[in-house]
């Protein structure tokens, strides 16, 4: 697969493997939170999807009002960091594992560094449109 290249992308923040690797001191805490906010809204939401029409009206509204609320503000939460990382040019792909992409050049073309929690520095690497499952090592 061919991605485009950095001329075809202007606007588009590139990284270098090194830059990368700078960051994730930065981004790591921002990750675990957001894992483990994502985590509690799961949570609210299984809470709240239990509590029927009929339950609400039946003297159950004040909790199912208070899940609400706690999952609204939540997600306020989740966007806030989500901005932060997403404001350095970083993208992310899935909040359970705090997995995030940094655009970069390889031959000539733009493709994705890729990295998630736990790993202890960027390793992979993969085209645009291949994801998760076509990371290769740098």
């Amino acid at each position: 697969m061919s991605g485009p290249t950095p001329d075809e992308a202007p606007g588009i923040k590139l990284f270098t493997v090194a830059e990368a690797n700078a960051l994730l001191p930065q981004v790591t805490p921002i990750l675990l939170r957001l894992r483990d906010l994502k985590g509690e809204l799961d949570v609210a939401k299984t809470e709240l999807n239990r509590f029927t029409p009929a339950m609400r009206s039946n003297g159950h509204g004040m909790a199912a009002l208070a899940l609400e609320r706690q999952i609204a503000e939540v997600i306020a939460r989740i966007s806030v960091g989500i901005q932060e990382i997403t404001e350095l040019g970083i993208e992310i792909k899935d909040l359970d594992q705090g997995l995030i992409d940094f655009p970069s050049v390889r031959d000539r073309r733009i493709v994705y560094l890729c990295w998630r929690l736990g790993e202890g520095e960027i390793a992979y690497w993969h085209d645009l449109d291949t994801g998760f499952a076509g990371r290769e090592p740098i």
